[in-house]
């Protein structure tokens, strides 16, 4: 038992790290150190010695299989029996090829070397107790358990336990632009306990044991505790934890204790590299290596056979059969088994050795004119396309399926503030919508206008140039110019100036998202929201919860105070704002400011100030505090921006907004004075910057910041805000439970500094948000029962039309707690935190007992715009074949509305949605939607497949004669859930091949990859998969080729995707234009090359046939090698780069000619197959005409087999001329020159060589035959022979070819005016004809659905009168088009009327009660208030 005990004990101990200082050890043995055992700092991510190069990279080689082959043959050759060569110069093939490979995986390893040598020698400061101070290490040298010294932008050498910041509040900043690309900056504080240091840190004075997790690659999880000498505990977690790789900012000096290092490190631990993926080609290729090789058994058996047949018809050994030593010959069978080794060794190039080397030189050439495509270039953001998996390029023209994310990749993540609903009233900001209207316009005056918005007043009117200084008077390194993360693949050299002007590293600060035009009826009510609040502690009213005044305050505080938006100014690190609770400004007038901006014509400015407020205090603080400074010393802490964007240190998604706030409405007045002496507004903060960490929090704080709730300054303790009237509030933060995707809410516990009241306020998803309020029942007034399910109702349906209008919704919401609640909660959260087994589970429980009945206060809609050019790629990706489908974590109607904005829908479409979380009845739900589709359609017939080859499909036609309408389906992550755990993958699939477009909505990043598995593996397409965020990282490494955006959302996509773009309009010409490309390219010099090779080595086999199948050869053995190294390797590579079978104008016009890659029609079994006849049919000619010609005449072997070699290159060169669509001079002289370098070698050769290859020698032999009328002849004729079968066949196809590529080639050649008059009577012709009476919707009868279906799927614990069923069941039409009911926010839910005749299938979304209706009507049929505009509809509802 004790042991059983103590294994048990062992094993969780395994789990943990325990790390102690290593100052009492310093100088003492290294046994003594516990920390011994940790890694050191010392990184390599080189995978070779000078030492283990030459075996490890010829193992490596080894895995490909080609290369096993080749050596096999070297090695059989060495064989006396079997060789048919000399061994040594046989090995010369496979050696080049091999030393090639190997010199460029050598040079790849030594860039990886040298890049590690300087990250290994950078320097920080480590303290030495013998020293008692810091000294400079390198980084190689830091150890688990050093006390390491940061300053303001210096990378973290290791990932460090933060003990120390010189920020009073105990936070440093972080950047982790070189971890995932985010360039917002991250808080992280100091263990608790050690943020209330006085003075600098004392290492000396560390005794503490910290006991960690074991090192993992979660970059977000970390928990341990720290045990302190008198055995109590402190828990921590990411929030101390500092990265290694991460930027220090704003913050002076930072110091910690290192916890792991070197490979140990979370930045290490997640650096896997680019993975290996294997394109369809090479799956082909390797396919027909096979074909090949039983080819090539074929031949040598046949020889083998012939070779012993021939020797059975000699009665004794003719004289040239040599015996063995013992003067004994081998048996016949023995005899043919040799001779079938030797074949082998003869006919050894029928495998094309050189292709592979080949097709990697070709994907190098195509992924650089890729990268340099100025189409694929986009300015903003200075980046071009990055190519980070070379292997796959022409994977990318042959792509069937596209599984896309909407946020950020279909849409900007520019999150813009539209509209709001408080305690039941909608407020439209209908001048804020007119303003977004005309973005085009905003955007082309935003940068004259963000000069002046990012500049304070004085180096607006002092001409000088304006330096910038750090406090310490050392200018730090902007964040721009910080050391980035090296992405595989190549860079361009970018001009500093132009990328940090037009592409800071503030994320989101154009206009559009910052200025929000208030509504004019909230404004006012916003006023005396403020009033009320200001006068708060003289008067507070018994019923503040429901006062509509109290609940707008509430509504503003909130979106001020439930963030984590960090507030700085431009040049100052963050400061510890310390001011009492209410400091009071008084206002004055605006006439003297507007004057001000008439003089300066910033009409727009003006506007935004006069119709933001009345009057403006928060101008003329910002002069008062400004216009004095006037010397140089004062006008240094000015911050520049130019373009729109800040260049300081800050960075971030930050928007710099007016000093103190632009709009701020008061109804007092102030003197300039009097504002100098606010010390909110004193001359520490020019100007406020904003840094969120998401754009919807800055959305929320730039729109409160409108309404004069302004975010003065952030502390962990303390969040400041200032109200309309100057008054600034100080809030002191109890805790803060942050946003994760579990909750999906966020939430804030703040002490009032009025009343004393101890609020929690929520902000998250209305779908959880509405679930955590406060029962109406069981409140006792019925009045206040009443107002409340009122506002609840209202702010429902306020939130259902916003997600119509494709708004992001979130939900607001308070609750009042009592001091002994709190303290109750609070030291349940603290048992929690210290905890380390079951911190995060227990963390979430805390978390549930404090967000729950709350005081609903109201809604936000925030709009997400569409990305430029985004429709036309979607509608351009579907002429071309491609099924799109989105995949994303938002509200379904909002996907939905996004979905009919961007074309992925149309309004004539049929949409299914189906929303369940029974198995039962999701499968009655795809039964009847599939019977139901499949009467319009047909029965779709399986793909008919010969031998992997696709067959065209004999599907029946439509039931009816009219057009059939297009079918969408909607689903979302619940029943994504019952579809993989009721096996039902089989029935959505099928479901999905008959819809244009498939929406997955609220789906997680784990269903996401899964949903991309199934399509690949069941169906056997090709997929691609786009996305920009982090939680787009599984579905792009599941796709057969994964493109992240290089967007607002941080790297994380772009590392582990394969190909890099900044725009999702850009996938357009990558697909369809460079996908093309590579595609034909590429396919067409694989087949080229099986055909040269097949068609030369059959040559050798014609031979046997005529030297007693001896295994002798008729062609020199170093001219053989001479062939395929050199005299036929060269065209091939310029034909896989250069080659254009379509002009890229074409292409575009006409994305139906992509169909060409997704069938394969340029390398299949049918084409292999015909260039392996007709290469054998070319070997017979290039064989017997020269046979024929010199027959019975007394020339020797090498004379006979030198026009066979000048006739088979000249045959293969012009074969390979004839498959050229484009010519340019590199072309022709490639082709002139590999013809006239293989005489030139040749004559050379024939001169020089007397003894190469003795017995028989080549010696003269092509001198003799240029001398000799009859090989130019023979040379002439034979050429011709051999190719006018396929010269016979390219004209029938040119003339009467019918397919879509022959066709685009004619117009291709066209004038200019004609081709687009062609391009245009073609598209015209694919144009479908409209539908008839496509706004009408049609019944169709459905067969009835069990009633238990229903029970089934209803939750066991709702009871049926009250609660509503969360699902819903049925598949749903969606309602109609977007600017439906916009302005009648009360016609938004158009009430339900059963119709009893029409047995049917249409309705739109609607939440059902369970037993809300009687057993047998489960069907119900809706119509939208408006019949003009409607959608055509097809829905089940159960």
């Amino acid at each position: 038992m004790r042991k059983e005990g103590k294994g048990r004990r062992k094993r969780k101990e395994d789990k943990k790290r325990v790390v102690v200082s290593n100052l009492p050890f310093e100088g003492c043995s290294h046994k003594e150190n516990p920390n011994r055992h940790y890694g050191g700092n010392q990184i390599k991510t080189s995978k070779y010695t000078v030492l283990s190069f030459v075996p490890k990279n010829i193992f490596e080689q080894l895995h490909r299989f080609a290369n096993i082959y080749f050596v096999g043959i070297a090695v059989l050759n060495f064989v006396p029996v079997v060789n048919a060569f000399q061994p040594e110069v046989n090995l010369i093939p496979i050696c080049i090829i091999l030393g090639v490979t190997a010199i460029k995986d050598a040079w790849e390893d030594f860039r990886r070397y040298k890049s590690d040598k300087v990250i290994n020698s950078r320097e920080c400061l480590v303290y030495s107790r013998k020293e008692q101070s810091y000294v400079q290490k390198r980084w190689r040298d830091v150890r688990v358990g050093d006390f390491i010294q940061m300053r303001c932008n210096e990378i973290i050498p290791a990932d460090i336990l933060l003990l120390f910041s010189s920020d009073p509040s105990g936070i440093c900043h972080l950047e982790t632009a070189n971890l995932d690309g985010e360039t917002n900056l991250k808080q992280r504080r100091v263990v608790k306990g050690f943020s209330q240091q006085e003075a600098q840190f004392k290492p000396e004075h560390f005794h503490n044991t910290i006991v960690c997790e074991k090192p993992n690659n979660h970059l977000n999880k970390f928990k341990g505790y720290m045990e302190h000498p008198d055995q109590t505990r402190t828990g921590f977690g990411s929030e101390s934890l500092l990265l290694r790789g991460c930027t220090i900012r704003n913050t002076e000096v930072a110091v910690g204790i290192v916890i792991y290092a070197g490979h140990e490190t979370k930045a290490m631990l997640n650096n896997s590299g680019p993975r290996y993926k294997r394109s369809k080609i090479e799956r082909r290729m390797n396919t027909d290596i096979f074909f090949c090789i039983g080819l090539l058994f074929l031949m040598c058996l046949i020889g083998a056979v012939g070779h012993s047949l021939w020797n059975g018809t000699f009665r004794e050994h003719p004289p040239f059969d040599v015996p063995d030593a013992k003067g004994s010959f081998p048996p016949l069978a023995l005899g043919g088994f040799y001779m079938f080794l030797t074949m082998i060794i003869l006919l050894q190039v029928l495998i094309p050795i050189s292709l592979y080397v080949s097709i990697e030189l070709v994907k190098l050439g195509q992924v650089f004119f890729l990268h340099n495509d100025l189409d694929l270039y986009d300015e903003e953001t200075d980046l071009s396309i990055q190519c980070r998996a070379l292997n796959i390029t022409e994977d990318l023209g042959q792509i069937q399926y596209i599984f896309s994310d909407k946020t950020g990749t279909l849409t900007e993540n520019k999150m813009v503030f539209r509209r709001c609903t408080i305690v039941g009233s909608e407020y439209s900001h209908q001048e804020n919508a007119k303003r977004l209207e005309i973005p085009k316009e905003l955007d082309s005056d935003s940068e004259e206008w963000t000069q002046y918005q990012c500049l304070s007043f004085p180096a607006r009117w002092a001409q000088g140039p304006p330096a910038m200084k750090s406090p310490g008077g050392v200018q730090p390194l902007r964040r721009c110019q910080s050391a980035r993360v090296p992405i595989q693949g190549h860079s361009r050299q970018r001009s500093v100036g132009r990328w940090e002007n037009a592409q800071s590293s503030v994320a989101f600060s154009s206009s559009i998202e910052k200025d929000v035009t208030p509504d004019k009826n909230l404004l006012t009510k916003v006023q005396d929201a403020a009033l009320w609040l200001e006068n708060l502690p003289d008067s507070r009213p018994a019923k503040a919860s429901l006062s509509t005044t109290s609940s707008i305050a509430d509504f503003f505080l909130a979106l001020t105070i439930c963030n984590s938006v960090m507030v700085s100014t431009t040049t100052e690190p963050r400061q510890r704002v310390t001011m009492p609770p209410s400091t009071k400004a008084l206002g004055t007038s605006l006439e003297k400011i507007q004057q001000l901006f008439q003089k300066l014509k910033l009409s727009s400015l003006s506007q935004s100030f006069s119709s933001t407020a009345p009057s403006d205090t928060d101008l003329g603080d910002s002069l008062g505090t400004t216009m004095p400074t006037t010397d140089s010393e004062d006008r240094d802490d000015v911050s520049v921006c130019s373009g729109g964007y800040s260049t300081d240190t800050d960075g971030g998604y930050r928007s710099s907004t007016w000093d103190q706030g632009e709009a701020l409405a008061s109804g007092s007045g102030t003197s300039l004075e009097e504002v100098l002496e606010d010390p909110a507004l004193g001359p520490a903060s020019p100007e406020l910057c904003y840094e969120a960490e998401s754009p919807d929090e800055a959305a929320l704080v730039h729109a409160a910041h409108a309404y004069s709730f302004t975010l003065v300054s952030r502390t962990p303790e303390q969040v400041t805000v200032r109200l309309p009237q100057g008054t600034c509030l100080t809030f002191d933060v109890l805790c803060t439970l942050g946003f994760d995707s579990v909750r999906k809410r966020m939430s804030v516990v703040v002490r009032h500094p009025l009343t004393g009241d101890i609020i929690v306020y929520t902000k998250g998803a209305d779908s959880v948000i509405m679930d955590l309020l406060e029962d109406p029942a069981r409140v006792t007034d019925t009045d206040v029962e009443k107002k409340l399910r009122k506002i609840r109702a209202r702010t429902q349906k306020h939130l259902d039309l916003y997600a119509r209008d494709g708004l992001r919704t979130l939900c607001i919401a308070k609750k009042v707690l009592s001091e002994e609640d709190f303290r109750r909660w609070a030291s349940f959260r603290h048992e929690a935190e210290a905890s380390l087994d079951n911190r995060d589970e227990l963390l979430m429980e805390t978390a549930q007992h404090l967000e729950n009945q709350l005081t609903l206060l109201g809604a936000t809609g925030i709009e997400d715009r569409l990305q430029e050019g985004v429709p036309d790629t979607i509608a351009a990706l579907r002429e071309a074949g491609i099924q799109l489908w989105v995949l994303t974590g938002d509200k379904q109607e909002t996907a939905v509305n996004i979905a009919y904005s961007c074309r992925l829908l149309d309004q004539t479409d049929t949409v299914y949605s189906i929303n369940t979380e029974s198995q039962e009845t999701c499968e009655s739900i795809l039964n009847c939607a599939l019977e139901e589709v499949k009467q319009f359609h047909g029965p779709r017939k399986p793909e008919r497949k010969l031998f992997g080859f696709r067959l065209p499909s004999e599907t029946p036609p439509p039931a009816s004669g009219a057009t059939v309408p297009e079918v969408g389906l909607v689903i979302d992550g619940k029943t994504l859930n019952a579809i993989f755990q009721g096996k039902l993958e089989n029935k959505f699939l099928e479901l999905t091949q008959y819809c244009r477009s498939v929406l997955c909505c609220r789906s997680t990043p784990l269903q996401k990859s899964m949903i991309v598995k199934l399509v690949r593996d069941k169906l056997s397409v090709m997929t691609l998969s786009i996305g920009d965020g982090a939680n787009d990282v599984s579905m792009i490494q599941a796709a057969d080729i994964g493109i992240g955006i290089s967007g607002q959302e941080g790297m994380q996509a772009v590392m582990s995707s394969d190909f890099a773009i900044s725009r999702f309009r850009h996938l357009k010409k990558l697909l369809l234009v460079h996908g093309h490309w590579c595609y034909s390219r590429l396919a067409r010099m694989v087949v080229y090359y099986f055909y040269k090779n097949v068609c030369y080595v059959n040559l050798l086999f014609w031979y046997q046939f005529f030297c007693g199948f001896s295994g002798s050869t008729m062609i020199d053995y170093w001219q053989m090698i001479f062939f395929n190294l050199f005299f036929t390797s060269l065209p091939p590579l310029v034909f896989g780069i250069l080659d254009k079978d379509i002009s890229a104008e074409t292409l575009l016009a006409l994305p139906e000619l992509y169909r060409s890659g997704q069938d394969s029609e340029c390398y299949n079994p049918l084409t292999f197959w015909v260039s392996m006849v007709d290469a054998f049919y070319q070997s017979l000619i290039c064989f017997f005409i020269p046979y024929l010609t010199y027959k019975d005449s007394d020339i020797d072997v090498f004379t006979f087999g030198t026009p066979i070699n000048t006739i088979s290159l000249a045959t293969i060169l012009l074969h390979q001329a004839m498959e050229m669509k484009t010519w340019t001079i590199i072309h022709g002289l490639v082709l002139v020159g590999s013809f006239l370098m293989y005489f030139v070698v040749s004559l050379v050769y024939n001169a020089t060589c007397v003894t190469c290859n003795s017995p028989t020698n080549p010696y003269g032999v092509m001198e003799v035959q240029l001398s000799d009328p009859t090989f130019y002849l023979v040379c002439f004729l034979t050429p011709v022979a051999a190719l006018l079968p396929r010269y016979f066949f390219l004209s029938l196809q040119g003339t009467y070819g019918e397919s879509l590529i022959s066709k685009a080639q004619k117009i291709d050649k066209l004038p200019t005016d004609k081709r687009d008059l062609k391009i245009q009577s073609w598209r015209n012709r694919q144009m479908p004809a409209p539908v008839p009476g496509e706004a009408q919707r049609t019944h169709r009868p459905v067969p009835p659905v069990p009633e238990q279906d229903f029970r089934a799927s209803t939750p066991k614990n709702s009871s049926p009168p009250k609660q509503k069923c969360k699902e819903n069941r049925g598949v749903h039409g969606e309602r109609s088009s977007r600017d439906h009911r916009r302005d009648d926010p009360s016609s938004a839910d158009s009430s339900a009327k059963l119709s009893s005749k029409d047995h049917l299938l249409l309705g739109p979304n609607s939440r059902m009660a369970s037993g809300a209706y009687p057993s047998g009507q489960t069907d119900e049929y809706r119509r939208s208030s408006r019949g003009s505009h409607r959608r055509s509809q097809s829905s089940l509802t159960i």
